[in-house]
């Protein structure tokens, strides 16, 4: 049984998807690559947990009519978003991070913008989701705390100003620390 909140998210994406009859996305849904493993290297996969949690990801947007995938390149990322891509059949796109971060955040940025779907799903890390939101159009946000897996921001892009649905999927996170979310 889907938890309220869950339950909640779905029936307003799929609400807000439904009245979006135009090329441009009006949903973007965001969220940072889930647990990722303790194996040594900067690329690392995810543990268990996070493994659990894309899958929980898959399954709290089984509903939501995703049309189009970002990731950055790196693996947790990209492991992240499987779940979900294999459920949809869409091929997520790994935008990288030449130039550097606010390069990565900006490209990320327009890349959902020019999606023709009306939902997309952006997984990136602690500190590009909150950019890219901004760069959306979206509040400033602080990044996200090292613990932190299971926040799911809803950026309605087709309302002036883009309004902000905070929700939460998989397990739950520790408290956050302060200066974090």
């Amino acid at each position: 049984m889907p938890r309220p909140c869950a339950s909640l998210l779905l029936a307003l994406l799929l609400t807000l998807a439904d009245t979006a009859a135009q090329a441009a996305p009006s949903l973007v849904l965001l969220v940072r690559h889930a647990e990722k493993a303790s194996e040594p290297g900067a690329d690392p996969g995810l543990s268990a947990a996070g493994q659990a949690r894309a899958q929980a990801l898959a399954s709290a947007l089984a509903e939501a009519r995703v049309g189009a995938i970002l990731t950055s390149p790196l693996r947790r990322t990209r492991d992240t978003a499987a779940p979900t891509a294999a459920a949809t059949g869409l091929k997520p796109q790994a935008i990288g991070f030449e130039g550097g971060t606010a390069a990565h955040v900006a490209a990320v940025a327009a890349a959902a913008r020019a999606q023709d779907a009306s939902t997309v799903l952006v997984v990136g890390h602690s500190n590009t989701v909150p950019a890219i939101l901004a760069a959306l159009g979206g509040p400033a946000l602080l990044d996200f705390c090292e613990s932190s897996y299971g926040p799911l921001l809803v950026l309605t892009l087709d309302e002036n100003p883009p309004r902000l649905l905070r929700a939460h999927y998989g397990a739950a996170d520790p408290a956050p620390a302060p200066g974090c979310l």
